[in-house]
Formats: C-alpha cells, structure tokens, sequence
C-alpha cells in the first residue's frame, strides 16, 4: 500500500491523452467514473469544484475504490499533476538551514556573515507552468546554455478555491492538498552582467523541465500537519537534502496570507514553498546528463527524474 489513508489525484496519459485519476492503494480510476456533473476531464477541472469533489471522492473511496474499471498505478504513465497551474509562485529563501548554508558562502566570500532574522514578509518569484512542468519518471532536459543546473526540493501547496485578503489563521483553509516540487535553477544564469537589476530570474528558473512536479495530489486532510513533514532529496542514491518543513521560516500560513494580498489565488495555483539546505552550489556540484534526482516528502510520494541532454 503507496498510503496511510485516502486518496489521491493524478494526472495519466489513456491512449495518448491526459486524463484525472483518483489513486487508492495501487490502483487509479478516471474520476469521471466516481463523480457525475462536474467536470471530471482534469484535475484542474476537479480543484474548480473542489469542495463538491472531494466530499464526493472521500466518501466513495474510504473503504477502497470500487471493483472492475481502472488501471494498476504501475502500469500507468503519470503525468503532472495538474495540467496546468495558472501560476506557480515560489519562494527564496525560505529555509533556516538553507539560510545559513547561503551565510556561509557569504562569509567565504566577503568575510562577513549576513544577519540571520526574518525579513517582515516572505519573498517571491515565478516560474514557468506549460513550459517548465514536467511529471515523474519524465527525463527532464538539461538546458544547452548552462552548465551549472541545480536541485531544490519543496513542497508544493496548490490552492483549492478563488482567495483574496486571507488572514493568517485561516490561510489552510484555502488548500486542496500538497504535492512535490523540484526547483531546478541554473545558477550560472543567477546574474545578468551589464543590468541594472542584477538578478536575472527568468534566465536562472524558467527553462523547458525546469519545475518536475508530482507524483500526485495528496488532500489537506490526509496530511495531519504540514509544517511537520520530512523532505529529502537523492542524487544517483546519495542523499544531498535532509530536512523538515518545520524549518520554514515564514510558513505556508504566512506565505499565502502575504500572496492574497496582492492578487487573488486561483483553484490549480501552485506555491513552492522554498529549498533546504543541501543544494549544489554551495559544494561546486550541478547536474549531468544521467542523473537521477529522487525526491520524498511525509505523504506525497516520490517524485524521480532522469537528466538528459537538453
């Protein structure tokens, strides 16, 4: 059995063409099979009526998926999970141990360590959603102009309903469920000389397989507490991330809060929450085509991907 309880969303490709799954045990089943007059032709269609779809869901599948129709989940080629986000914001910095692992580089560098408080509000950027998504056990491309692509390991919090001006203390509220995200950067692209703005963001995170994302949807309310859940990352079986949510520094409520007040989040909008430490840069080590980066956080699963040649 792949989980403790529940179920879970997945997107699978069925003569060619995507289809949303409801996953139970090891088995997935076309949703459109267990819900009538919604529409059921993508988990992002399901998460626009996710507070009807996942009562349903929860009450059909809570002593197992029904017999007959559906596919062993390893015989089915899984796709991301949502089909795709309107957004997918992600979040720098984001880690205690990431931060100091940052210091020391600083430190090394310039001889002096920055200060380590929490800024008033988290801070953000974007990536790339069709262009950048790919699912697990997709290669993902290594892009041709960068030689020095880096791993990132978060969590991802995808939004349940349309949310705006969400307090603080009810921010959880407005979750469907968590998935896992793979941050890949390209950290020679971090800085774009002859700018004035230095940073270059687009040139560093957005590139094609530059967000793999997966395996799967796993419900809110399956997952007992989010800022309590192991995240670690494999590269070729060594373990470079090794961490806890617990070590956010502004955490998901923070992060959604401080979002809704700018704009309002939409059902399939995707939040990654930040990286650990145990990144690449810090060490000299990038990714090479035939790696193998293997990623597990506390009830989402296992999201793998292969390096290829871009």
């Amino acid at each position: 059995m792949i989980m403790a309880s529940g179920y879970r969303l997945v997107s699978y490709a069925d003569a060619g063409s995507p289809k949303a799954g409801v996953l139970v045990g090891e088995k997935i089943v076309p949703a459109s099979s267990l819900l009538r007059g919604i529409d059921a032709s993508s988990v992002l269609g399901l998460l626009r009526n996710w507070d009807t779809v996942h009562r349903s869901l929860h009450d059909v599948t809570v002593n197992g998926l029904p017999p007959g129709e559906g596919i062993l989940l390893a015989q089915a080629k899984l796709l991301a999970p949502i089909l795709y986000p309107g957004a997918l914001y992600c979040a720098g910095a984001n880690y205690w141990d990431h931060l100091e692992e940052m210091a020391e580089i600083a430190k090394r560098v310039t001889g002096k360590a920055p200060a380590m408080t929490k800024a008033k509000d988290p801070y953000f950027f974007m990536k790339t959603t069709a262009g950048s998504i790919i699912g697990t056990g997709t290669t993902a491309r290594l892009p041709p102009f960068s030689q020095q692509v880096d791993w990132e390991a978060e969590l991802g919090v995808v939004i349940a309903r349309p949310s705006r001006n969400v307090p603080e203390e009810r921010a959880l509220d407005a979750v469907a469920g968590y998935l896992i995200v793979n941050d890949l950067s390209a950290r020679d692209l971090m800085k774009r000389e002859g700018s004035p703005f230095g940073m270059d963001w687009v040139g560093q995170k957005c590139f094609e397989d530059a967000a793999p994302m997966g395996p799967w949807l796993t419900p809110a309310a399956y997952v007992a507490d989010p800022g309590n859940l192991a995240i670690k990352l494999w590269v070729n079986g060594v373990l470079k991330q090794n961490s806890n949510t617990g070590r956010l520094v502004h955490n998901i409520a923070e992060q959604i809060a401080y979002l809704s007040r700018h704009f309002t989040l939409y059902p399939g909008d995707v939040i990654a929450t930040g990286t650990p430490s145990g990144v690449g840069m810090p060490r000299g080590e990038f990714l090479k085509a035939g790696d193998e980066v293997r990623i597990e956080i506390d009830g989402c699963g296992t999201l793998l991907n292969k390096m290829v040649t871009g």
